[in-house]
């Protein structure tokens, strides 16, 4: 089976020249497990400033993409590679990324990521060429260049082979619906904090169950949101609801802090 295979097509091309060439995207372009190709919009314009955008008609502020570079540029890009491509415009209007999604995306044997830029692009463009609309968060970016770098490593990391261990991407936060347990490194005590007792002991099966707790009770007090859509036994629900009545007793008898 050949390595998945990104396309980015964009106006600013050198901004993924550093933060995709470190750490795990970099090694898995190294080693074979991922293809990566960025894309200059500019190249498919045909006058001499290489112009990629307009004023909307109708009036308003800001500028349009024009719609001409982008189908010229995905016709090309699409005779690249014999594989269909999944083409994702980033955009505001887009899904928001989950992991749910990023696991769809990973699914994919190609995806060709569209970065616009400006007030957005033609509409046409939208309508008769994206296959998808993807947005990372309510919230407003210069372009969808930072959105595209997200996607590549999100997806990255679910390729088989890319991470060191299959549980690894399972273990991470939304991974399994849920935020991560605590982690700790040697040394077991530093400054007079103490590691958890237990997970110095030896005890895998006790590990194992007190990393799902912390995972349950992390999740409640900072992602409620999240447990409305995981799975969880009428044991774990029981023993969840009790340690949020206990933490809720314990932070009433705290004193309120002096101003």
């Amino acid at each position: 089976m050949s390595s998945p295979r990104f396309d980015i097509i964009t106006i600013f091309p050198g901004m993924f020249a550093g933060p995709l060439d470190y750490s795990i995207v970099r090694r898995a372009r190294d080693a074979g497990l991922i293809e990566l190709h960025v894309h200059d919009l500019r190249d498919w314009t045909h006058d001499r400033h290489r112009t990629v955008d307009d004023y909307p008609f109708g009036g308003g502020a800001g500028m349009v993409m024009k719609a001409p570079p982008w189908f010229e540029a995905l016709e090309a890009v699409r005779a690249m590679d014999s594989r269909p491509p999944h083409v994702v415009l980033l955009s505001p209007q887009g899904r928001t990324l989950e992991q749910a999604l990023v696991r769809e995306l990973a699914a994919r044997e190609r995806l060709v990521l569209c970065c616009g830029h400006y007030e957005g692009v033609d509409e046409r463009v939208r309508e008769r060429l994206a296959d998808a609309e993807l947005s990372i968060g309510d919230y407003v970016l210069s372009g969808g260049e930072t959105a595209a770098m997200v996607v590549v490593d999100a997806v990255t990391r679910l390729v088989p082979g890319v991470l060191g261990s299959a549980a690894s991407a399972a273990d991470d936060s939304f991974g399994g619906g849920l935020l991560e347990y605590p982690q700790y490194t040697r040394p077991a005590v530093y400054r007079g904090w103490s590691v958890p007792e237990i997970l110095l002991s030896g005890h895998h099966q006790r590990i194992a169950g007190w990393r799902r707790q912390q995972q349950l009770l992390r999740t409640a007090l900072r992602r409620p949101d999240l447990l409305a859509r995981a799975s969880l036994s009428v044991a774990e629900r029981g023993w969840l609801e009790a340690a949020l009545r206990e933490r809720a007793l314990e932070t009433e008898g705290e004193p309120d802090d002096a101003h």
